[in-house]
């Protein structure tokens, strides 16, 4: 026993060491853009915040460790899982929010100030960033900026984007963990849609009751919600409707199309106007039944086939655009073929992965949902 356990700590040993990343690096980030890094970074800007929760999978002791500006996106989407991630790195919230939105505005003066050596941003973001000068001021200051991408491709960028982050900060030996995860859950779920004919028919509300309940019905095509739609081989009414990447199509036109199942995305978001189900940490059956109750109450909600027959569901918004997305494909794929996922349990994928790849505490709540019976 002693030598088997002496014999797995070497190969562990060995397997970090071969792991780690040698300065300088070159490599091609999810923009197509070559970069050097000359040195392991230390102090990185964040473009959109949720991507905190790609770097509690790689710094895992302390993901806010290399932080020195970033745009807390959770503070407005999910205020919840900000709670818990300041409960365990109470320092998080002294990190200077800049408000560094997609469309490119930042006050840049304040984030040169705090001497980063690489900023880490979404690839949705590029064109706003290098339409308004942000790319070319921070090249100018010799500041590499790596573009990752949970989003435009999300099940192709997603593990790509985590081993890009992985070699950058030193971090490959714990990407890796994660993505042969990722790969086994996905392919689980491939197996079995695969063999599915013909492919159901799906519509997806995004950020369903945001803006109250009268405004519908706002969807993605092929990217985000659509893309993981697609994924998982089913048919997206948004695919086939959009001429870009989102867009509204009329519930008018969804209940002509008869999709097989209705899904809606739904966060706690900070605003006055929202009457969305709010899934997420802290959130409660009844609250997320009573919700979906008033989503029902819709004019000509009812008439959806998909409602009439039980075929509504509903998911936590951020996975769309999420280092966790696997967690969101489950859901998708349990709610789009209930006969051949009886057995999934995405929400023990989303513990395990906090317990095994993070040290993000686990908190209380529901990340998706069918919607009650009835009324």
């Amino acid at each position: 026993m002693y030598r088997r356990m002496t014999l797995l700590a070497f190969a562990c040993a060995f397997s970090t060491q071969v792991m780690a990343t040698t300065y300088p690096l070159t490599l091609t980030d999810t923009a197509g853009q070559t970069l050097t890094i000359k040195q392991e970074p230390k102090r990185i800007v964040v473009q959109d915040g949720r991507d905190i929760l790609t770097l509690a999978l790689l710094d895992r002791a302390d993901p806010f460790t290399r932080l020195v500006a970033w745009n807390n996106l959770l503070k407005k989407s999910d205020g919840e899982t900000w709670k818990i991630l300041q409960s365990k790195w109470p320092e998080a919230k002294n990190i200077i929010d800049m408000g560094f939105s997609d469309k490119g505005e930042i006050n840049l003066e304040s984030v040169i100030a705090k001497h980063p050596d690489l900023m880490v941003a979404q690839l949705r973001s590029k064109p706003s960033l290098s339409q308004t000068g942000v790319l070319d001021k921070l090249q100018a200051l010799n500041i590499p900026v790596l573009f990752i991408d949970t989003m435009l491709k999300p099940m192709e960028n997603t593990p790509k984007s985590i081993t890009l982050l992985g070699e950058t900060l030193n971090r490959e030996s714990e990407a890796k963990q994660y993505t042969d995860f990722y790969q086994q859950h996905y392919q689980s779920i491939l197996d079995k849609t695969k063999k599915v004919d013909p492919k159901p028919l799906v519509f997806i509300e995004a950020k369903a009751g945001l803006n109250g309940l009268e405004s519908c019905c706002f969807t993605h095509a092929h990217v985000g919600w659509g893309g993981m739609i697609e994924a998982v081989g089913a048919r997206n009414v948004g695919s086939e409707l959009l001429p870009g990447a989102t867009g509204d199509v009329s519930l008018e036109k969804v209940i002509s199309m008869k999709p097989d199942a209705y899904i809606i995305s739904g966060s706690q978001w900070a605003s006055k106007t929202n009457a969305a189900v709010p899934f997420g940490y802290g959130v409660t059956q009844p609250q997320v039944d009573a919700a979906f109750n008033a989503m029902k109450q819709r004019p000509g909600f009812a008439q959806l086939s998909a409602v009439k027959e039980g075929r509504f569901y509903g998911i936590y918004h951020n996975f769309y655009n999420h280092p966790y997305n696997i967690v969101g494909l489950e859901y998708l794929a349990k709610f789009i073929y209930p006969n051949q996922f009886q057995d999934l349990d995405p929400a023990k994928t989303y513990s395990e992965i906090l317990s095994r790849f993070t040290e993000v505490p686990e908190g209380q709540g529901i990340l998706g949902a069918q919607a009650p019976a009835g009324k």
